[in-house]
């Protein structure tokens, strides 16, 4: 077997993968018009906050839906799309597990086969060539052994969520929070604080950015 030496100097340009979750309402999907040039894979329906952008987008209703996308933007289509977003992943792993619910009696068998094709999923996903990857996700809130409330990414299963950000070298957390005058500012916290998971693994992102993906996918340096 040719080795095939490569720089980590280049991983940037091959596409920045990133991992944005919030609470309902945050804005997750608002933030794919700030993507270069996307395209929307869409599973929830619920992309009429951003109907004035003009974004196009392929709807996801089955598996099947999902790996038909997946083999266009590998085979040569969608060439002129620079990101592709997928909205939301929570939501098609609930897809994936109403599936997997229909063909086996067993509910454990039935989140078991979820959790190995939602991992086939987002390797897939994730490592498209070429190209910025967003994938959304819902927000699960938790309590740990101290009684402190927890954020994370949410999916079906505890194995699926606790594992989704391991994927993913960008993990960031978009927060709606009240300023001194008391109104709504929307921001995407990037490194954790003990209670919202988040991560950054460029080093080159503040704690706190503008929802902007087109200039923090600049800023690491893609």
């Amino acid at each position: 077997m040719a080795i095939n030496l490569r720089s980590t100097a280049g991983l940037a340009a091959d596409g920045v993968k990133l991992l944005v979750y919030g609470q309902a309402g945050a804005g997750k999907t608002s933030l794919i018009p700030t993507l270069p040039h996307p395209v929307v894979l869409s599973a929830e329906g619920g992309l009429l906050s951003i109907v004035d952008a003009d974004v196009p987008f392929i709807e996801i209703s089955t598996m099947a839906d999902l790996w038909e996308a997946y083999e266009w933007l590998t085979t040569g289509g969608g060439v002129e799309y620079k990101s592709v977003a997928l909205d939301s992943i929570s939501e098609i792993a609930e897809v994936c597990l109403n599936t997997e619910k229909k063909t086996s009696k067993d509910p454990r068998q039935a989140y078991g086969e979820m959790q190995t094709q939602m991992a086939d999923i987002i390797r897939a996903f994730r490592d498209l060539p070429n190209r910025h990857v967003l994938m959304t996700a819902k927000c699960e809130k938790s309590t740990d052994e101290a009684g402190r409330i927890l954020y994370a990414p949410s999916m079906p299963g505890n194995k699926t969520g606790q594992s989704l950000p391991y994927f993913f070298d960008e993990v960031l957390a978009l927060r709606v929070e009240k300023d001194a005058e008391g109104l709504s500012q929307r921001a995407l916290m990037c490194d954790s604080d003990g209670i919202w998971q988040a991560k950054d693994r460029s080093g080159k992102l503040d704690t706190w950015e503008a929802p902007d993906l087109s200039a923090i996918i600049a800023k690491i340096g893609g």
